[in-house]
């Protein structure tokens, strides 16, 4: 029987067991489609480190002796959609019986299933033997229960996969170290240099600039930040083990205007195109612990567990069990657009200056200048949830629908009324002077809520909190936030609001 299997973008798994030995019945299909590229406008590193892995991984299968037919995004074939292609090779090839591994995007599941009902031959979806859960793994651990916290499902996951446990306890004798992992940094140890990897990207560019792809950000022809093959991926993770590691959980929650990175694995990209696999990666992160138990501590090690195995596959089950409803969700119903600086950077207030011009320059951002620096004021400038979701979902080279909406839409957004998160993650500027230096030469005074040096982020947080009052009424968690409410003064009140007022009108000149 001739099968054709394809393979997607973000399925790039050199161990799936489809591709352990060759076979001469099996011809493999990879495309670089406009479907892809369009359906949001993506940051152009995203689409040059999506399309010279897909061709990397192409060449290691083609050197393994599998067949493999691939189109380029300059190839006139690219320019058809997905069941054309497929139809196209099936008639050609006289293939029998058509196979894929399931996506992890909602939209890609529904057209291949789609696709699938069509056919006129025999077809078959494989699992992509890349998560520690399946699809539903998630929904039937919470199943019955109104509260769907990560911890219990983080705690669930070490157990059952054995991983940081001494028996049947916790390794460390405790669960959770987060509070360890909320150091600001201020230059108290030194941060390596950020490995480079500089493959030939010239004439992947020119292919996307003539193919008339769409795409935002920066890209340095002489400097490229990603690991593009398995091999380069693999060397990515031993650097992180023998220079990040032994300060990650330290500062991983720490921003600082001098260092982009700080002690971070800049792995997602890897794995969430699955040359790497989450297994692997805490594997080798817990064995290296082991080995230098002497020098790193657990609550490092810990930290960065809990980001794979807590929320990377927590927000994945979500996902599947939410959607596709919780891509509509706007619990809140804000409905602002976003301002032209997301696109650009040019803003006077220092901490999204920063935040989002590394973003634009680098297509990288870490988890809290996401969350609580371009995340936080999106909620607190009430943009709709979809202008939040696109932008993100574009600008950022690890972001795939399926960890990006529950991040942005749920986590950061609160559109999905807490499913994710028991409170909105909103704060004013004094959370950001916390955990950051990005105050100290900023425009604005941080500790000021009115007049024209005041910190925007001020008077916008107590506007929020007076805006969505109603509907956090009987949210325990903001009990104390609506009691300092409360404590302010109705004119000073009044005042504060029609300064938040007078940003949200006005969020280009800030």
């Amino acid at each position: 029987m001739t099968k054709l299997r394809l393979i997607l973008g973000d399925q790039l798994n050199a161990k799936h067991s489809w591709v352990k030995q060759k076979e001469e019945n099996v011809i493999y299909l990879m495309a670089e489609m406009r479907q892809e590229t369009d359906y949001v406008k993506h940051h152009i590193q995203k689409v040059v480190a999506f399309f010279l892995s897909m061709r990397n991984f192409a060449e290691a299968l083609k050197k393994a002796g599998h067949k493999v037919i691939y189109y380029k995004i300059s190839d006139e074939a690219s320019l058809h959609d997905l069941e054309k292609i497929i139809s196209k090779l099936i008639t050609e090839n006289k293939i029998e019986k058509f196979e894929y591994q399931l996506p992890d995007e909602y939209r890609l599941d529904e057209q291949l299933k789609n696709i699938c009902f069509h056919m006129k031959i025999e077809s078959e979806a494989f699992d992509t033997e890349h998560f520690y859960t399946n699809r539903t793994e998630l929904a039937d651990f919470f199943e019955g229960k109104k509260l769907l916290l990560m911890e219990n499902f983080y705690r669930m996951m070490r157990k059952k996969h054995h991983v940081l446990m001494q028996g049947s306890q916790p390794e460390g004798n405790q669960w959770n170290f987060d509070k360890d992992n909320r150091l600001k940094y201020k230059g108290q140890v030194p941060v390596p240099d950020a490995l480079t990897f500089n493959p030939n990207i010239g004439e992947i560019l020119t292919e996307i600039e003539e193919a008339n792809v769409a795409t935002f950000g920066k890209i340095d022809v002489m400097k490229f930040n990603w690991p593009t093959s398995r091999k380069a991926c693999l060397e990515q993770l031993k650097y992180f083990c023998e220079n990040l590691l032994i300060h990650f959980g330290d500062y991983e929650d720490a921003m600082h205007t001098d260092e982009k990175f700080l002690f971070h694995s800049r792995l997602s990209f890897a794995m969430n195109s699955k040359m790497l696999s989450p297994e692997e990666v805490i594997e080798t992160v817990i064995d290296f612990y082991h080995e230098n138990e002497e020098v790193i501590t657990i609550s490092q090690v810990e930290g960065f567990v809990r980001q794979i195995l807590g929320w990377r596959e927590y927000v994945r089950g979500i996902y599947w069990k939410e959607m596709p409803n919780y891509g509509k969700k706007n619990a809140l119903e804000n409905h602002n657009k976003l301002p032209d600086f997301y696109w650009t950077g040019k803003t006077k207030m220092n901490c999204m200056q920063k935040s989002i011009s590394q973003s634009l320059e680098e297509a990288y951002a870490h988890h809290i200048q996401r969350l609580m620096i371009i995340g936080n004021f999106s909620l607190l400038t009430q943009m709709h949830p979809d202008e939040v979701d696109a932008w993100y979902l574009g600008v950022y080279i690890d972001a795939i629908e399926w960890v990006e909406m529950p991040n942005t839409r749920g986590m950061s957004q609160y559109a999905d009324g807490g499913i994710i998160a028991t409170k909105p993650y909103v704060s004013s500027g004094n959370y950001i002077n916390k955990m950051s230096n990005y105050c100290g030469n900023c425009k604005y005074n941080v500790k000021e809520k009115l007049g024209e040096k005041a910190c925007p982020f001020n008077s916008l947080y107590w506007n929020f909190l007076d805006d969505k009052k109603e509907y956090f009424a009987n949210n325990q968690r903001m009990n104390m936030m609506m009691v300092l409410l409360n404590k302010i003064k109705p004119e000073e009140l009044i005042n504060i609001k029609e300064k938040a007022q007078h940003i949200m009108e006005n969020l280009d000149s800030y």
